[in-house]
């Protein structure tokens, strides 16, 4: 049984898509670990088919926090038994390149996002040409990867001529039911981050008449709250934090409209390919969402999702609002949530990441 050991730096209670990778290759006969960090709130881990690993650090965040936690992740990876090491996204590429090279063994990248386009990087040239110098001399050195989507796998060919394949970040297809849903509400999921728009989705919710709820956390939540209070929107913008994955299907569920939008600055927003879009999918919730080129390759077979084509706050309560006032639109768009998640699951994905595994790991004999 071969060993195979993927690094995150975030907490793994709330990292689905990392749940569903290590859950189907645990299934398909791989031992898998999932190390990722643990922080003073954290929750306790949820009983899953495969090992997971917290690492404590002193700092949180910042450069002290990246610099300790490489550190600590690349002694780990030393010492822990492995076959094969998987690092997800850039920020932990480091230490599994030198790990896997010290002790001779295999190495995956997998790459969820343009790291260094993201808006938070992009924008502060110092922060970005150290994550730059990062990609440009470690990713050659992972020939074997993949990534969500095509544009993005087009890049990194371009860039650094690795041929990636593509493996999107969908939803498992659960069995659903859609409820009467007497009180409407429209749902944000996921990070609460810079270019996720939230200069402009919540002064749109002025020109809204239901509320908001924000079901997540991270490195814009402060400006966010504050947004919400120069608006003077407390009553109808309401902040639920991180909700464990079983919690948030039921919250999702029970949503009339889900919100997917990005600012179109920086490549990885622009090339996006959120969870939550597929989340959305699956609960049978309509949803607004940017009109960027994966996105619009999607929603264009059997629409199910407003597109719209900026994030400015008009056009954003102009969406919503036409999910609100139209009847009919709603129910076509829903009824075609429940067609397409037949197609776009996890259970159909994750074939092409079970082959990918299984090719490398036939190689390791």
């Amino acid at each position: 049984m071969k060993r195979l050991v993927f690094t995150v730096t975030n907490d793994l209670v709330f990292d689905q898509r990392m749940i569903r990778i290590c859950g189907s290759l645990a299934g398909a006969g791989y031992d898998v670990t999932l190390i990722g960090r643990k922080l003073a709130y954290s929750p306790p881990l949820t009983k899953q088919p495969f090992r997971q690993k917290r690492l404590k650090c002193i700092f949180t965040k910042g450069k002290a926090f990246y610099l300790e936690y490489n550190l600590r992740l690349l002694l780990y990876l030393l010492f822990c038994k492995m076959d094969l090491v998987c690092a997800i996204d850039l920020d932990t590429i480091v230490p599994c390149y030198y790990a896997s090279k010290l002790r001779g063994k295999a190495r995956v990248y997998d790459a969820h996002e343009l790291f260094c386009e993201m808006k938070e990087i992009v924008e502060r040239p110092r922060i970005y040409n150290i994550w730059k110098w990062v990609e440009r001399h470690f990713v050659p050195e992972f020939p074997a990867g993949y990534t969500v989507n095509g544009p993005i796998a087009a890049e990194f060919k371009r860039m650094y001529n690795v041929d990636y394949g593509i493996i999107k970040s969908v939803s498992v297809l659960q069995p659903l039911s859609i409820p009467s849903k007497s009180t409407k509400y429209i749902l944000y999921q996921g990070a609460v981050n810079e270019g996720r728009s939230f200069e402009t989705l919540i002064p749109a919710m002025q020109n809204v008449s239901v509320p908001l709820e924000i079901c997540g956390d991270g490195n814009f939540m402060m400006q966010t709250r504050e947004l919400v209070r120069v608006n003077g929107l407390s009553e109808k913008v309401h902040f639920h934090g991180r909700i464990a994955p079983v919690e948030l299907l039921n919250f999702t569920r029970n949503a009339w409209i889900g919100i997917t939008i990005f600012e179109n600055r920086g490549l990885s927003n622009y090339y996006s390919l959120a969870n939550r879009f597929f989340d959305y999918l699956h609960a049978g919730v309509p949803q607004v969402c940017v009109d960027y080129p994966v996105y619009r390759e999607l929603n264009n077979k059997l629409p199910f999702a407003v597109l719209i084509p900026d994030t400015k706050a008009e056009t954003i309560s102009a969406a919503i609002n036409s999910l609100l006032d139209n009847d009919q639109l709603y129910k076509t768009l829903q009824q075609n949530c429940l067609i397409v998640r037949e197609k776009l699951n996890w259970q159909n994905e994750e074939k092409a990441l079970i082959r990918f595994y299984n090719e490398i790991t036939t190689k390791l004999g």
